[in-house]
């Protein structure tokens, strides 16, 4: 992608400043599935067995420019409409849209994203030639490098990236794909933090670091800016190697999130020594149950801590084939404070661009991810009590797991039409319920 400017052509090789934008359709449908119950006693996290509509419609401009030797700065306002499924209740982490925002309306809302400093500094080694993109100038670096991101952003800009390098955009629909499930990063109800992030580069070797704030309460908008008190801390290592002449990488991901949260052994002893202390009763921060036989989350926050480790690998197995894995395993004692309720996570596909059938920007795929709650979570669950995502008023627990395959056609270079299919079984972790299917179709474009 090029520019003219008053100085002539845009290099995107060796670029001062870029502009990007996006714009994606999502629309999906949930048939009506088998449920002996929902809601019941007066919980009010189930997903609706009924048939529904869902769609999210975002709009995106990522602007980026050099300041002095090394900096960067980036600037990203986005638009968002949608409509969830049931309220975006009922599902652990196989939501069928990524793009859905916890607390989102049809009324379409803009905001900042993203707006942050990057700063490189260079110790040597090959030139690597990075290309102009979304959030990306085009600059030639030194394979050895020390990099300090500050500001406003998501966390997996930098952490547990994507798989090839796909856009999510052009990629699988699920939630569940968009990083480890159980990865609990710290975030606002939109899956945006403040804070830093630093990135050391060693050849084939990087490790990276992030302290992020959390929201004041879980999972909603309001940030929690105390960073020396509440935050959520995670380190990453990867390596990036080449087998028979094909790339691949493999990471190991940790995170540590001190937060104000509830246990939910906590909750559970506070409602059997006191039935008074209920789904009811609470005046504090709560979801809003009815069920008065059930303990509730807000009898029981107080600070704690939440921690997990992860793995992903990926590797190409012929030209824009690829395969990937990644799990993630959280000690699931507490509530879920920013992404989803799952509490292990283990997920597997493969994905591929079109080039073998002379296609080469399309992008197909398929993936299966399955979802584990803890013994204390599925306790609490079956008590009746909920959290920002599921509470079906009982449960039998099992795995939910989540099928997604995909084709994206493209068309006029810059455009993909993209058809999806996904099967969950045992909608929050409740083999009582389900499975559900749905369809999407997804409209994406780029400029």
């Amino acid at each position: 992608m090029r520019y003219l400017s008053k100085r002539g052509r845009h290099d995107t090789k060796n670029e001062r400043w870029n502009a990007y934008g996006q714009f994606t359709y999502i629309y999906a449908w949930k048939k009506a599935f088998k449920a002996p119950y929902t809601n019941a006693n007066g919980s009010t996290n189930s997903l609706l067995p009924n048939a529904e509509q869902s769609f999210t419609g975002t709009a995106t401009l990522y602007v980026g420019a050099s300041l002095w030797k090394g900096a960067e700065v980036y600037f990203v306002p986005e638009l968002i409409s949608e409509r969830p499924l049931s309220n975006l209740k009922g599902l652990g982490g196989a939501i069928q849209d990524f793009e859905l925002q916890k607390g989102g309306a049809e009324a379409p809302t803009l905001y900042r994203s993203r707006s942050y400093l990057r700063q490189t500094f260079e110790f040597g080694g090959d030139s690597v030639q990075a290309e102009s993109g979304q959030q990306q100038l085009g600059k030639t670096y030194r394979s050895r490098r020390l990099v300090i991101e500050a500001g406003n952003f998501s966390i997996l800009d930098f952490f547990d990236k994507n798989s090839f390098g796909i856009d999510p955009r052009q990629g699988l629909f699920n939630l569940a794909f968009l990083t480890n499930a159980a990865y609990d990063f710290a975030s606002d109800a939109r899956g945006y933090s403040w804070g830093a992030v630093t990135e050391l580069f060693l050849d084939k070797w990087s490790v990276r670091y992030g302290r992020i704030t959390p929201p004041k309460d879980p999972n909603q908008l309001s940030i929690d800016f105390r960073l020396f008190k509440y935050y959520g801390d995670q380190i990453e290592f990867q390596h990036d190697h080449n087998v028979h002449g094909r790339d691949g990488s493999l990471r190991v991901l940790a995170y540590r999130n001190h937060e104000n949260i509830g246990r939910f052994s906590d909750a559970i002893a506070a409602f059997q020594s006191d039935p008074f202390k209920n789904a009811t009763t609470c005046t504090s921060f709560n979801y809003g149950s009815g069920n008065d036989t059930a303990p509730d989350l807000c009898w029981a926050r107080k600070p704690n801590a939440k921690k997990g480790i992860g793995v992903f690998g990926e590797q190409y197995v012929a030209k824009d084939i690829g395969v990937f894995g990644r799990g993630m395993y959280s000690d699931g004692k507490t509530e879920v404070d920013a992404y989803t309720s799952t509490d292990r996570s283990i997920a597997f596909g493969v994905l591929a661009k079109g080039s073998l059938w002379k296609r080469p920007r399309d992008v197909t795929g398929t993936a299966m991810n399955f979802g584990w709650i803890s013994g204390e979570h599925a306790d609490y669950l079956r008590l009746g009590g909920i959290d920002g995502f599921v509470g079906d008023g009982h449960l039998s627990p099992a795995p939910e797991t989540a099928l997604d395959v995909f084709y994206s056609v493209n068309y006029h270079k810059s455009y993909w039409l993209s058809g999806d299919y996904q099967h969950v079984t045992n909608p929050a972790f409740n083999s009582d319920r389900g499975p559900v299917n749905l369809f999407s179709v997804r409209v994406h474009g780029e400029f």
